[in-house]
């Protein structure tokens, strides 16, 4: 099987991006999927086992719009790749997301808050679709769920935005929002576990010094988009293959 470079140190790095910032989720996400689980009936909010399908289609939701920003920043991508060459367009997008990654790992390390202000560029979109949201409250069946985090999926995030970047860069549509998705699901086992073991995860987030760890990791993961070429899985294919 060929080994794909450019795809699959997006998806990779995409993954462990969802990851490792999944303590900023809690953040974000955590208020939302509260506010899921305070609208079910006290039966199944009182109860564990019929709770955790109700959180997981929120995310499966959220996770389905991620997918689909994903492919739409693959259109962008074409877009921009077109009129300047297929080399020099992708070379100028990974550039540029390297850039707007080292802003995201500064502002999880706490040295960068101003990077906050990127989540200005989907503000418009989201207050035409956040009564949507509203309007599917209380939540009374899974597919109501699905819909809440299809909606809630497109909340301004510079973390999501930070991972769109990096998605525009995997070669085509179809990687785009693969690699979005995969995003999405590197950020599925925190946000998850916000609707179950709320407290634990929250006391974990607000370590100021594995904020700054997490920072510093986001950042190489920039370098690595920077250079995709220095990614290990690359180098043992390459060796592998001789």
């Amino acid at each position: 099987m060929e080994f794909d470079l450019a795809f699959t140190t997006s998806a990779l790095v995409a993954f462990t991006m969802g990851l490792f910032s999944s303590m900023h989720c809690i953040g974000m996400c955590g208020s939302i999927i509260g506010t899921l689980t305070l609208s079910l009936s006290p039966e199944i909010r009182n109860n564990k086992q019929r709770l955790v399908p109700f959180v997981f289609s929120y995310n499966f939701g959220r996770i389905s719009s991620y997918t689909l920003a994903g492919a739409l920043a693959g259109v962008i991508e074409t877009l921009i790749t077109m009129p300047m060459g297929e080399i020099s367009g992708h070379r100028l997008l990974q550039l540029l997301s390297a850039v707007v990654m080292t802003g995201a790992g500064l502002y999880l390390a706490g040295w960068f808050p101003r990077f906050a202000y990127i989540e200005k560029i989907g503000l418009s979109f989201w207050k035409l679709i956040e009564p949507w949201g509203r309007k599917l409250i209380p939540v009374k069946s899974y597919s109501q769920a699905f819909l809440f985090g299809m909606v809630w999926g497109w909340l301004p995030c510079g973390l999501v935005y930070s991972a769109l970047a990096l998605a525009a860069t995997a070669g085509d549509i179809s990687r785009s929002a693969l690699t979005m998705l995969f995003f999405g699901l590197g950020t599925l086992p925190a946000v998850m576990g916000v609707g179950i073991m709320t407290g634990l995860l929250t006391r974990f987030s607000r370590m100021p010094h594995f904020k700054q760890l997490i920072g510093l990791f986001m950042i190489a993961l920039a370098l690595l988009a920077a250079l995709p070429w220095l990614n290990p899985m690359a180098i043992t294919s390459h060796s592998a293959l001789h």
